[in-house]
C-alpha cells in the first residue's frame, strides 16, 4: 500500500480510499488578484473545470489551465470545499493511513520499516519547508533516505515520494553532482510561482509540479552533473594581474572568472588573455585582460548541447537556480567524465570476451547448452548469467583445472553481473572506484589463468 506501489498519488486514490466523494467541489482562489476558479471531482477521479467542463487527471494541470499559469502546485492550490482543506492535506491523510497500516501489521518486514523512516523524514522536511526553514542536504545524503548510493533504478520512486509529500529539490537533484547541496522545499504558490517560472531559464518549477501520475523520461547528462555548484574562484575587474595569476597557479587553473557580484559576470581571464594584455602594456591590470566573450549556461542544460561551445571556447560558466555564477565546466571535465563512463564499459567488454574465449576452448556447445537459460546457437550468445550457471556446475569447474575456490569465484562473478547491469543501463552517476577496481582485478585474474585452459 505504501505510496501506492511507489508511484505518485492520484485524485482517484483519494476517491478509492473514501477521503473525498465523486462530485466534491473544489475551489482555487488567487487572493492577490481577486480571482477564484471552481471545479468538480468526477467519478473517475478527474478534475472537471467549471464552466467549460474540460477534465484533467492532474490537479496541477487543471490549475494551470484554469488560471493560465505556467507553473502551480495544484495539490496546494485546490481546496476541497466541503472539507475546507487543501487536496494536499487529503493526500497526506492517505499517506498517513497507509503507513499506519504498515506499522501495525504483525508481519512487518525490514523494508516496511525503511519506508516508514522515509515517510517520517519527508514529513519533517515538509514541516520545515512550510516554516520557511528548508532542509539543505547533499544529494548523496538525500539518496541515503532510500538506501541508495547513486541515482539508479530508484529515481522514479524517490521522485514519487517527494511529490507525494509536496516537496521538490532546488536545484533538481537529478541535474547536479552527488555532493551538491539541495534544498528540500515546496513549490512557490500562486502568482509568485508563475512569475518565477517565467523568469527562470531553468524550468525547475514546471518539472516540480508535474503530477500527471506517469513518470517523465529523464535520462539526460546535464552540465550540473559535472559541476558541484559550490562557487567559482574569481577576481574583481579592478584586481591586479598578480592576484589573478597567483590564484590560477595555486589552483592549477587555466582561466578565472571576473565577477563584480555573484550574478554579474564581467568575463574571464586566461593565460592567453593575460599574455596579450602584458605584451601591449607591462603595467596591465585584470580590466585590460578580460575576455568578455564567454558562455554562461544553466545548470540543467543538456551537456551534449554545449559540447560544440566547449570545443570552441574550452570552458563555460554555470548558473545555479537563482542565476548566480556557481560553477564552471571545462573540456578537461568532460574528458574526465567520459573517461569515468567509458572505463568500466571497456573493462566489461574485455572481461566478457576473455570468459567467452576460455569457455569456448574448454567445452563444446552440447555440454553447456542445457545449463543456459535459453536456447543458444554459439558462444557469442552467452550472457553473464550463462557464465555463472556454467561455472557453478562442479564437473565443468573441475574440468577448467583452476586452483581456485569455486564459490568465491562465482560470488565475485555475481558482483560483476550487477556492475554490468548498472553500466549497461547508463545510470547518470559514475561507477564507483571500488567497482572499477573489482573489474580490473577480475580481468587480471582471468588473464593469469586463461593459459591453463
Amino acid at each position: 500500500m505504501y505510496l501506492i506501489d511507489g508511484r505518485r498519488v492520484r485524485v482517484s486514490d483519494l476517491l478509492d480510499a473514501g477521503l473525498i466523494e465523486a462530485g466534491a467541489k473544489l475551489r482555487f482562489a488567487r487572493s492577490r488578484i481577486g480571482v477564484t476558479y471552481y471545479a468538480t471531482v468526477t467519478e473517475k477521479g478527474r478534475i472537471r473545470l467549471e464552466p467549460d467542463g474540460e477534465e484533467f487527471r492532474s490537479p496541477s494541470h487543471a490549475a494551470r489551465i484554469a488560471a493560465g499559469m505556467r507553473a502551480v502546485d495544484g495539490w496546494r492550490a485546490w481546496l476541497v470545499v466541503d472539507q475546507e482543506r487543501l487536496l494536499d492535506a487529503v493526500r497526506q491523510e492517505l499517506l498517513d493511513r497507509a503507513i499506519s497500516k504498515v506499522t501495525a501489521a504483525a508481519h512487518q518486514q525490514d523494508a516496511d520499516t525503511a519506508r516508514q523512516r522515509v515517510h517520517e523524514r519527508l514529513r519533517e522536511a515538509r514541516d520545515r519547508a512550510e516554516a520557511h526553514d528548508p532542509d539543505r542536504i547533499s544529494v548523496r545524503e538525500l539518496l541515503k533516505f532510500w538506501g541508495a548510493e547513486d541515482r539508479g533504478d530508484q529515481v522514479s520512486q524517490i521522485e514519487a515520494d517527494l511529490a507525494n509529500h509536496g516537496l521538490v529539490t532546488i536545484p533538481s537533484f537529478r541535474a547536479v553532482t552527488l555532493d551538491s547541496v539541495v534544498s528540500l522545499t515546496i513549490p512557490p504558490d500562486d502568482a509568485d510561482g508563475a512569475a518565477i517560472a517565467q523568469e527562470s531559464e531553468i524550468g525547475d518549477l514546471q518539472v516540480a509540479v508535474n503530477d500527471e501520475g506517469d513518470d517523465d523520461l529523464n535520462v539526460r547528462l546535464t552540465v550540473g552533473n559535472l559541476s558541484p555548484l559550490s562557487g567559482v574562484e574569481s577576481v574583481g575587474p579592478n584586481s591586479t594581474l598578480e592576484e589573478a595569476t597567483t590564484k590560477m597557479l595555486l589552483n592549477d587553473f587555466s582561466q578565472l572568472a571576473v565577477l563584480s557580484g555573484p550574478r554579474n559576470l564581467r568575463g574571464a581571464v586566461t593565460w592567453r588573455s593575460i599574455a596579450q594584455a602584458l605584451q601591449q602594456n607591462p603595467s596591465a591590470s585584470v580590466a585590460d585582460a578580460i575576455n568578455s566573450h564567454v558562455e554562461v549556461v544553466a545548470y540543467d542544460r543538456d551537456l551534449f548541447e554545449i559540447l560544440p561551445v566547449l570545443q570552441q571556447r574550452e570552458f563555460v560558466f554555470v548558473r545555479n537556480e537563482s542565476k548566480a555564477i556557481e560553477g564552471i565546466v571545462t573540456t578537461a571535465d568532460v574528458a574526465h567524465r567520459y573517461g569515468e563512463m567509458a572505463t568500466p564499459f571497456f573493462q566489461l567488454g574485455e572481461l566478457d570476451q576473455t570468459l567467452r574465449w576460455i569457455l569456448s576452448r574448454t567445452f563444446d556447445m552440447e555440454t553447456i547448452q542445457p545449463l543456459c537459460a535459453r536456447p543458444i546457437e554459439s558462444f557469442d550468445k552467452l550472457s553473464m548469467g550463462d557464465y555463472q550457471r556454467i561455472l557453478e556446475n562442479k564437473d565443468l569447474w573441475e574440468k577448467l583445472g583452476w586452483p581456485l575456490d569455486r564459490s568465491s569465484f562465482i560470488a565475485r562473478l555475481e558482483e560483476i553481473r550487477l556492475i554490468r547491469n548498472k553500466v549497461m543501463h547508463f545510470h547518470p552517476d559514475p561507477v564507483s572506484e571500488d567497482a572499477v577496481d573489482k573489474l580490473r582485478k577480475f580481468t587480471s585474474l582471468l588473464h593469469q589463468y586463461r593459459d591453463l585452459t
